[in-house]
């Protein structure tokens, strides 16, 4: 009786994460739909070696941007030679070499249809903005912390995984995890713990007997009502992080200080290659679409926030502005959170299914005044087709099966 007391509470959440909707044939028009696109080539080119690091720096676990939406936007796009500079990459292997890789472009359309965001001409630099730190909650928590391993492994929370820099990633290959650059590399120089990066997964301690149970069914009824309620985590000591040592890991020069553009943000991205299969199932890369493409404009992310210790917190909200690169929204967040996927959930026409994909990583949090007002975001690195063809090529090591995003 007690497990089917407990079923009409999980109900909202079952419905909205793990069940897919029933929609007639009829209606099949109106899906919100994967739309499959030719992405460019973004192939290495010449690889050289270059000095060990000397990983001094300390590891941050969220960044600030200087710049507000308007700012990005009327940035001056990227030339070719541009983005040939930013797409290069450095490669921290596990025993402290590094290289630097240069890339080719092919099959890129620079034309300001393809990036409309940077369509609007510039008079010269953007115009920067005055920031602050702030809290990254917007009023009520709408945070959600996920107990029992019926849900803690089961996809799509189990994607999500821990960095031993203290942020978190998604698995996005059989043994390649997507995070920022940030969590690895300060900007300058590559953060004390890279060398010998980490990555945590949670398991089981001994055999969960316990109903598996959405922490937090009230504070999602709360959250979707408009209404308050207060947060008490969860007991669950039967969940532990069991790591994997990572063997490579790739940071595009576009985050690198001296090769970055003024605004820096847009290439907050680090793909780290595991030493050994994980052997779960990952989330698949997707091409960013327009947040007005999305289902009720909604986002969705997990990482493990700071501020719920040992806890894997789930959270989704409707985007808000956008650019070519970034994506503004309020979902709520804390540090540890960064390096986590933004994915949304659609159609997929060709497999005929209901499919989450990852379109962004999670950033930081924003605090700008403008216009004589203050407005605060949290912060998102889009997926745009050039990123996912050197993501792509960073997990295939081809670029063949990376045509189509």
């Amino acid at each position: 009786m007690r497990c089917r007391a407990a079923l009409p509470r999980l109900t909202p959440l079952l419905f909205l994460l793990l069940v897919a909707p029933v929609i007639s044939s009829s209606s099949a028009s109106s899906r919100p739909q994967w739309v499959l696109q030719r992405v460019p080539v973004v192939l290495a080119k010449q690889t050289e070696a270059r000095s060990v690091p000397n990983f001094i720096a300390p590891a941050r676990l969220d960044v600030d941007s200087p710049c507000d939406p308007e700012c990005h936007k009327k940035a001056p796009r990227p030339s070719y030679w541009d983005l040939r500079r930013l797409l290069a990459y450095e490669t921290l292997h596990s025993d402290g070499q590094l290289t630097e890789t240069a890339v080719g472009l092919y099959g890129y359309d620079p034309s300001p249809a393809t990036s409309p965001a940077y369509s609007a001409p510039s008079p010269g630099k953007a115009e920067r903005s005055r920031v602050r730190r702030k809290r990254q909650i917007f009023g009520h928590d709408g945070r959600f912390s996920i107990a029992g391993q019926d849900f803690l492994l089961r996809y799509p929370f189990s994607v999500a995984v821990k960095l031993s820099t203290g942020c978190s990633g998604t698995l996005v290959g059989d043994r390649h995890v997507l995070t920022a650059a940030h969590c690895v590399h300060d900007g300058k120089n590559y953060v004390k713990g890279a060398q010998r990066l980490r990555v945590g997964f949670l398991k089981t301690k001994q055999r969960d007997t316990r109903a598996s149970s959405f922490y937090g069914s009230t504070n999602y009824t709360n959250h979707v009502e408009g209404g308050a309620g207060p947060y008490g985590p969860p007991t669950d000591d039967k969940m532990k992080f069991q790591w994997i040592r990572a063997k490579r890991t790739h940071v595009p020069k576009g985050w690198i200080k001296g090769n970055a553009n003024d605004i820096g943000m847009d290439y907050d991205y680090a793909l780290l290659e595991l030493k050994k299969s994980h052997k779960r199932r990952h989330m698949r890369l997707g091409v960013s679409p327009p947040a007005q493409r999305l289902p009720g404009r909604r986002v969705h992310f997990s990482g493990f926030d700071n501020d719920r210790p040992g806890k894997l917190v789930y959270r989704f909200c409707q985007a808000g502005e956008e650019t070519s690169d970034l994506l503004y929204q309020h979902c709520d967040a804390q540090p540890g959170a960064s390096g986590s996927g933004i994915y949304a959930r659609m159609w997929d026409g060709r497999r005929q299914r209901w499919e989450r994909k990852v379109i962004g990583v999670f950033s930081g949090h924003q605090w700008v005044e403008r216009q004589g007002g203050s407005q605060e975001f949290n912060v998102a690195v889009r997926i745009t087709p050039l990123k996912y063809a050197q993501i792509c090529y960073w997990i295939k090591g081809n670029f063949v099966d990376c045509r189509e995003g």
